[in-house]
């Protein structure tokens, strides 16, 4: 194999310059890194990244632990992630942690083995274990769609079980890339009581997910809104998957005053509910309306097509590793929050009559009023 020395040789520069054009660390005239990028093409060579890994402590990989692959939210997030690495040329280890707090712990601390740089990571709902081996060997994170409240280490007395540091309530220790929550899933609401629905029901996630807690308030924020009474047997937990939607759903069709209209918290649990109205003779959006957190590519497909909220989840992958970028460059910098605003996707699920020229694509697409605005930190 090519060595960096005979690139240098035979494009008549020292070797130090050789690696400045491979590596960027110094600017060089044009002609002499056209001379050396020639050498490399012509001589078929291709830099030792373990040896360089060696020399300068870094791997140019990040591992990436989100579970739920097959799930096209998070594919696209995966998507969004992938070209941003390969763009900032680095490469992706990839684990999924079936959202088990200790497969989770585990696939991370593989990961870290595996000598990242850093991780972005989708935790779990008992993310504890987690954060604390994070904490403890100070891996380089960006937590990624679901927020975590781990507060910033202030020193104490070790034998916490966290490294020795107490937490500061509401100042995060990691940075966290996500999209609005709250304010879209009170849209859709308010949008279901402006269309004469008085009792709307709500398929929540998975309870302890910080979307989970999040699209549940906003159901609760978009109920007041529009002056309509809380009842709680309306609010049901799909647990973010399909089966559990379908249960939850078939619940609610049989309680003696069934909802009008409902609201699904995912993509999955959007599934499990059109099955569970299908199989119990209803449709939509004649006997129930119906509403998603979540468009995906074959949402206009459905007949109804499906009213949703649209999340820009290749923006939120590529957001994460600029975030993790940013944090490797500047360790010490402040740990920040990124929240991305939804688009609120009008189509025909929901009621309302078909928009002219809107048979294909994503029709009636607004973006939702958010506390912050895209890209921002908070």
């Amino acid at each position: 194999m090519a060595t960096m020395a005979d690139v240098a040789r035979s494009a008549g520069v020292s070797v130090a310059t050789v690696s400045h054009v491979l590596n960027g660390t110094r600017p060089v005239l044009p002609h002499t890194r056209q001379a050396v990028l020639d050498a490399v093409d012509a001589l078929g060579y291709t830099p030792n990244t373990l040896a360089r890994s060696l020399v300068t402590s870094r791997t140019r990989s990040i591992g990436l632990a989100v579970s739920a692959i097959s799930n096209p939210y998070f594919t696209e997030i995966l998507q969004g992630v992938e070209a941003a690495a390969l763009e900032a040329g680095y490469s992706l280890l990839i684990a999924d942690p079936h959202d088990d707090p200790r497969h989770e712990r585990k696939v991370v601390q593989l990961l870290h083995e595996r000598r990242v740089d850093g991780m972005i990571v989708a935790p779990s709902a008992e993310p504890g274990d987690l954060v604390g081996y994070l904490r403890r060997h100070a891996v380089p994170t960006v937590f990624l769609d679901r927020l975590v409240d781990a507060g910033a280490p202030q020193d104490i007395a070790p034998g916490d079980g966290a490294g020795g540091a107490a937490t500061s309530p509401g100042v995060p220790c990691f940075d966290q890339v996500c999209t609005e929550s709250a304010a879209p899933t009170a849209l859709l609401v308010t949008h279901l009581a402006a269309l004469g629905h008085r009792r709307i029901a709500l398929v929540a996630g998975l309870p302890g997910l910080s979307t989970t807690s999040e699209r549940v308030s906003g159901y609760r924020e978009g109920l007041a809104a529009a002056g309509l009474a809380h009842d709680e047997r309306l609010l049901v937990s799909g647990n973010s998957e399909s089966a559990g939607a379908e249960r939850a759903t078939a619940g609610l069709l049989a309680l003696p005053d069934p909802p009008t209209a409902l609201v699904t918290a995912n993509n999955a649990m959007t599934i499990g509910a059109l099955r569970a109205l299908r199989r119990h003779g209803r449709t939509v959006p004649d006997d129930v309306a119906l509403c998603c957190f979540d468009d995906f590519a074959w949402a206009d497909l459905f007949s109804p097509r499906l009213t949703a909220i649209a999340q820009p989840s290749r923006e939120v992958g590529t957001q994460a590793v600029r975030v993790l970028l940013d944090r490797l460059t500047e360790p010490d910098r402040p740990a920040r929050t990124v929240r991305l605003p939804c688009t609120f996707v009008h189509r025909t699920s929901c009621g309302c009559p078909e928009e002219p020229g809107s048979g294909t694509g994503a029709a009636g697409a607004t973006a939702v009023s958010t506390l912050a605005e895209k890209g921002t930190a908070s």
